[in-house]
């Protein structure tokens, strides 16, 4: 059996020169890159920079047929884990009846110093939680 690729995009100014794209669907699964607050967000707290990210992740999720109740997995990185609470507030609100694997790593620093989450996100079609 073939699967298909589908190559999303969010029109980031990083994607043709890096090489990469917002999210990658082949098949039922679906990737989604490494995805931090926008620029608007320089004096955001940690919380607000996810609810971002969030919705940028929900474009692309929903751009490849896919929701959030899709998502298996997500992989959170911070740069102060002591920020860990407001994170996981906003990971809560999304994915309370969810309940994906999900890691959080503390990490030096992101491209652009302000930043202060990116989160990676896995989906795969038809995989929401049984009621």
């Amino acid at each position: 059996m073939s699967s298909k690729r589908q190559n999303i995009s969010s029109g980031a100014q990083y994607e043709p020169i890096y090489g990469y794209s917002r999210a990658v669907r082949y098949g039922d699964h679906i990737h989604v890159s490494g995805t931090c607050a926008p620029k608007g967000h320089e004096e955001s707290d940690s919380y607000t920079q996810m609810v971002a990210a969030f919705e940028i992740i929900g474009k692309a999720l929903k751009e490849a047929g896919a929701s959030f109740s899709d998502v298996v997995r997500t992989v959170v990185y911070v740069t102060n884990i002591g920020d860990f609470e407001d994170i996981a507030r906003a990971h809560g609100e999304i994915f309370k009846d969810i309940r994906p694997a999900s890691t959080t790593v503390q990490v030096s620093s992101f491209m652009r110093p302000w930043q202060r989450i990116e989160i990676e996100t896995y989906a795969i079609l038809g995989a929401s939680p049984s009621k």
